[in-house]
């Protein structure tokens, strides 16, 4: 972990997913893409790519947005690799999840599950060096899941994107993202340790 501008291409990967997701709104959107119990094993590729298309433009652009506020709270405190490697273990978490464990969530689009669980790892991973801002967004993430599955989801996120929002998906992507930020920060613990230096996975 680090905020020493090593990485001079750590805003790379977001600039990356949202030309992606933009790329496949405006070509092939949603339907092809989607993640459902139909195609999921002949197309495995929905694992990960439902995670890229959306509902529509609001949709993408809210969860983009929130990538952005992610870059810039926690982007710099970990490398790219760590965070590309969360993306696709959290997007196949999610789709794992959301088809084994969520039998009525017929089909699914969106990268949100994928950004709750970033969140939940960068605060995880975090937890040694800068505690408080950690603990502020993983008591913020743990609110925000309580009050959706009370309210049974957010009406308002829901008329904004036209379209049910997912709380199993959250839920799935900020358990995943627990257990990855916590290997991080054992990883990153044991090279302090080792070292003498500070925690840089």
């Amino acid at each position: 972990m680090h905020r020493d501008g090593r990485d001079h291409w750590q805003w790379s990967l977001p600039i990356g997913i949202a030309l992606l997701a933009v790329i496949l709104q405006w070509s092939v959107g949603a339907e092809w893409l989607r993640l459902d119990r139909e195609h999921f094993l002949t197309e495995p590729w929905r694992l990960l790519g439902a995670h890229f298309v959306h509902l529509g433009w609001v949709h993408l652009g809210l969860n983009l947005a929130g990538l952005a506020l992610l870059w810039a709270l926690l982007g710099d405190t970990l490398r790219s690799v760590w965070w590309a490697l969360g993306v696709v273990v959290l997007a196949l978490g999610v789709s794992a999840g959301l088809l084994w464990c969520s039998p009525g969530v017929g089909w699914y689009v969106g990268f949100s599950g994928v950004l709750h669980g970033l969140f939940a790892a960068g605060a995880v991973a975090n937890l040694q060096r800068m505690t408080t801002l950690a603990l502020a967004v993983l008591g913020i993430l743990f609110v925000k899941l309580a009050a959706e599955w009370m309210g049974e989801g957010d009406p308002l996120a829901a008329a904004w994107i036209n379209g049910a929002v997912i709380v199993d998906a959250h839920l799935y992507g900020v358990i995943v993202g627990l257990v990855y930020g916590a290997i991080l920060l054992a990883l990153a613990m044991r090279s302090s340790t080792g070292r003498g230096s500070p925690p840089s996975p």
